[in-house]
């Protein structure tokens, strides 16, 4: 195991999020993230020392976004108590929202897209209360099923590069799980554990080329690297201590970071880094509409 104590690793854009998550990479220079309780979608510029451009501001939580394809200008989120479709600078509109009026208070977290063009969206209660989280599967008809329950706080899921295998962590239970995914049915199969951590919170993840999975961990300052049987590769230490989204752009691996709850955030607290890899990783997918299908979000507004 690589323990990298590097004291390079220093954020280089100004921006300071309250908690910076679901961050991804489409191809090209195309990379974005969120800002989960502000409700904001940024674009990181290709330049490692430019401020992050504001591109959407939603007025619910944003827990991640991605963009659909053939549809410029479209994405689909992870919003408020459901599943949205949105323009920048226009209004939502709800494919479902199966968090709503629940008994208690409820909101979407982490989600991400399959190599099948499907979003798979994790829900939380505010309060983390335990057992009360699921995980959604939209379909490319945008119809919306729960796929999974009980869990807490749902981080990833993030799929391997044949949309085989799903990785899924309930934060809150220190717990990474893989399940097989069916994928032509988009049906979860039994899981296994992949890793306990001993201390933090498994949060955002991605995979590399050789099928490597990194993971943010919460309050340990820590990225982990584990290799696909479940052995702790490479651990980087950042001057942040709540790491909880990563992404990797070709060999740079992208980390968002947190700010909420802490009581005397350091300076660098709720920073992006960028830092340097050896073993790649692929672009995140863009959620595909079935073809025919249209959602007109400038004739069907909703002003929630």
């Amino acid at each position: 195991m690589t323990d990298h104590l590097s004291p390079d690793i220093l954020p280089a854009r100004p921006d300071r999020l309250e908690l910076g998550e679901g961050i991804r990479w489409t191809g090209g220079d195309r990379v974005h993230l969120v800002d989960i309780l502000a409700g904001r979608l940024f674009t990181a510029p290709n330049d490692p020392a430019a401020p992050l451009r504001l591109l959407a501001e939603l007025p619910v939580p944003l827990g991640a976004a991605a963009p659909v394809d053939s549809c410029p200008g479209l994405w689909i989120a992870a919003a408020g108590t459901g599943i949205c479709l949105f323009e920048p600078y226009g209004h939502a509109v709800w494919l479902a929202r199966p968090e709503e009026g629940t008994c208690r208070n409820m909101r979407m977290n982490d989600a991400a897209t399959d190599p099948s063009g499907r979003l798979w969206a994790g829900s939380m209660a505010c309060d983390a209360d335990r057992g009360a989280g699921s995980l959604y599967r939209v379909d490319r008809d945008g119809s919306v099923v729960q796929v999974l329950d009980g869990i807490t706080v749902p981080n990833g899921p993030v799929f391997t590069a044949d949309g085989k295998v799903m990785y899924l962590a309930d934060s809150a239970r220190g717990v990474i799980s893989r399940y097989p995914v069916d994928a032509v049915s988009g049906l979860p199969g039994a899981p296994e554990p992949f890793v306990t951590l001993p201390e933090g919170s498994p949060d955002g993840m991605a995979i590399d080329v050789e099928g490597a999975l990194w993971c943010a961990v919460w309050g340990t300052g820590t990225v982990r690297r584990y290799l696909p049987d479940t052995t702790l590769d490479r651990v980087l230490h950042l001057p942040a201590a709540q790491p909880a989204g990563v992404c990797l752009q070709d060999t740079l691996l992208h980390i968002t970071t947190a700010r909420v709850g802490l009581s005397s955030p350091g300076p660098y607290d709720g920073a992006v880094f960028s830092v340097p890899v050896e073993v790649p990783g692929l672009p995140s997918h863009c959620f595909r509409l079935d073809s025919g299908l249209q959602f007109a979000t400038s004739r069907e507004r909703d002003d929630e």
